[in-house]
């Protein structure tokens, strides 16, 4: 079951928290994003994927180090649809900063310092879609379906946050 499956099983599910207004919530954010930076949406779409498998390598490093309990307390501490730089350092070492930042420049032709400052609201975004699959009642416990799916991954180099995006877009009719 692919990330998208996983986000529109968790609408449907009234123990987890996703709920159409999350959604349409993480939506307006990257819009709002490709606004203010005068971005087309679908280069914002690709630097969202970017960021997405560099939070992915994140998560998962966090996850070998502390547990699973470890990647799912970043996620709960540190998604939403502001910006939060303590999210960015909470997942990401300097370098790593540079190396994401640099990557996202050379495949979508965005200014580094422009991706710098975008950076503290992509990350939150990104988590913001993963705790999505978190149990309303106990977020710390039990699985959750969406970071799992996110997580666990092919490995292909692609993560589907952008394709999940614009797929939650259309199941909104955005």
């Amino acid at each position: 079951m692919g990330l998208l499956d996983q986000i529109l099983s968790a609408v449907d599910n009234p123990n987890q928290q996703a709920n159409t207004g999350q959604l349409a919530s993480i939506l307006n954010t990257v819009q709002q994003l490709s606004n203010s930076y005068h971005t087309n949406p679908s280069t914002m779409q690709s630097a969202l994927s970017i960021v997405g498998n560099y939070v992915r390598s994140a998560l998962q490093q966090k996850r070998a180090e502390a547990g699973y309990e470890g990647a799912q307390s970043i996620v709960n501490q540190y998604s939403g649809t502001y910006p939060n730089p303590q999210a960015v350092d909470a997942l990401f070492g300097s370098h790593q900063i540079q190396q994401m930042v640099q990557t996202v420049a050379q495949r979508t032709g965005l200014d580094a310092n422009m991706i710098l400052q975008m950076l503290p609201i992509l990350v939150p975004v990104v988590l913001n879609l993963l705790r999505s699959g978190s149990n309303i009642q106990h977020p710390q416990r039990g699985t959750n379906p969406v970071l799992n799916s996110f997580l666990d991954a092919d490995r292909d180099g692609d993560v589907d946050i952008a394709d999940a995006m614009m797929m939650a877009g259309r199941y909104l009719n955005r």
